[in-house]
């Protein structure tokens, strides 16, 4: 690549240009029309409206999208029976509650997906479905059957459109740690989990990220959730280049993470669109968010790391064979997400990603970018390693303060 001045005029010039012609490209291959909202109502919003019209013992049930402290203290005055009789009848509703116990959760959407299971099955020889219908309806039910396996902990799933879905690795009630893995674009329920490059899919992420926490803190009870229960942008369209996708899906995740059980510090680990998401989110987040990690991100749509107003520190990190870093890092007129997060003026502690491979091996094991992720994730901020050698991304931080080693 040709070296620049970074502060120059004529590189800023040369940005702008380059930012128009991306802009121009993608709307003459992807057209205004990605721009739209997916809104999609169905079988999640049906069992939410047989909730709001239903009743348990005479009693009206409280609204589904109330305060989570209010629908925890509704479900805790229930007997385990009246909960379970709850997530029987209203399976879909039950499971995407924030508020509701995280178990029930769990049970509630293994409901639901036997129940969508048996409606892909039928579709799968429903003659009125064109080859390529049933086909699809075939790659759902095979994807619904591998998230019924047991052992599984589904906290969020809802079948509507594409798809949207959120997984727990390891016991999320007890957790002294809890992670979160924001994925990037192309992410629903066919893409959630991969055979092929698994670590490539949030599924993958989690699981490395997990097992790698679990190797630097042995003795600390850590959770990771693979959250993928936004409506991402499909492909490099426009949808990819706004932030209107963050903002939709910024809700639902603030929505999450003010929910999510006990008192433990979270980490977000936010990969390519996934960083924009939590950039957005930032603001809103709990106080309990003590990190933001993003890897290979195309801006957080914020020119400082101070613009976050997050009381979380901000880290970043990208491999040096990674193409984002060809894409231009500046917000105009909507399209683009903003400054680089590993520039050294963004204000981020940026970390290693050694042998992270391209864009999407940063959660790879035995990788630098997962050691660091996992050592984010268990709070051992001693033990990361800085890019470029340097110590400058431990600057005034304490030694380790949650994690327990060996």
């Amino acid at each position: 690549m040709t070296s620049f001045d970074t502060s120059s005029p004529q590189l800023n010039v040369w940005r702008a240009m380059l930012a128009l012609a991306v802009v121009f490209v993608m709307l003459a291959t992807t057209g205004w029309t990605a721009l739209r909202t997916h809104r999609e109502s169905g079988e999640l919003q049906a069992s939410r409206d047989k909730w709001t019209h239903g009743s348990l013992h005479g009693l009206r049930l409280p609204d589904p999208e109330a305060d989570p402290a209010r629908l925890t203290r509704f479900f805790v005055s229930l007997s385990a029976q009246d909960r379970s009789r709850l997530a029987h009848r209203y399976p879909l509703a039950v499971g995407n509650m924030n508020g509701a116990p995280v178990s029930l959760r769990y049970q509630a959407n293994h409901l639901a997906l036997e129940q969508q299971r048996a409606v892909e099955r039928e579709r799968m020889h429903d003659s009125r479905l064109s080859a390529a219908g049933q086909q699809d309806a075939g790659r759902r039910m095979h994807r619904y059957e591998s998230l019924l396996t047991p052992g599984r902990q589904i906290l969020s799933f809802d079948p509507s459109g594409t798809g949207r879905i959120s997984e727990v690795f390891g016991n999320l009630t007890k957790a002294q740690r809890i992670s979160v893995v924001v994925p990037g674009v192309d992410t629903d329920l066919l893409t959630f989990q991969k055979t092929n490059r698994p670590y490539t899919a949030p599924v993958g992420m989690a699981k490395a990220l997990y097992a790698a926490e679990r190797t630097a803190a042995p003795k600390t009870r850590t959770a990771v959730i693979a959250w993928a229960d936004y409506t991402s942008p499909d492909g490099l369209g426009v949808d990819a280049a706004t932030g209107a996708r963050a903002a939709e899906g910024s809700l639902r995740l603030n929505a999450l993470l003010r929910a999510l059980p006990g008192r433990a510090p979270v980490s977000m680990f936010c990969h390519s669109y996934g960083s924009v998401l939590c950039g957005v989110a930032a603001h809103d987040m709990p106080g309990r968010v003590a990190d933001i990690a993003v890897a290979a991100s195309p801006g957080m749509r914020v020119s400082r790391a101070a613009d976050l107003d997050t009381t979380a520190r901000v880290w970043a990190m990208r491999d040096a064979t990674d193409w984002i870093q060809d894409v231009p890092y500046l917000e105009l007129g909507g399209l683009g997400h903003g400054a680089d997060p590993v520039a050294a003026g963004f204000g981020a502690r940026v970390l290693s990603a050694r042998d992270a491979q391209g864009h999407a091996g940063y959660f790879t094991p035995g990788t630098d970018s997962l050691r660091n992720l996992a050592d984010i994730g268990t709070g051992a901020y001693d033990s990361v390693t800085c890019a470029g050698e340097s110590d400058m991304c431990r600057a005034g931080l304490g030694a380790t303060t949650t994690a327990q080693h060996a």
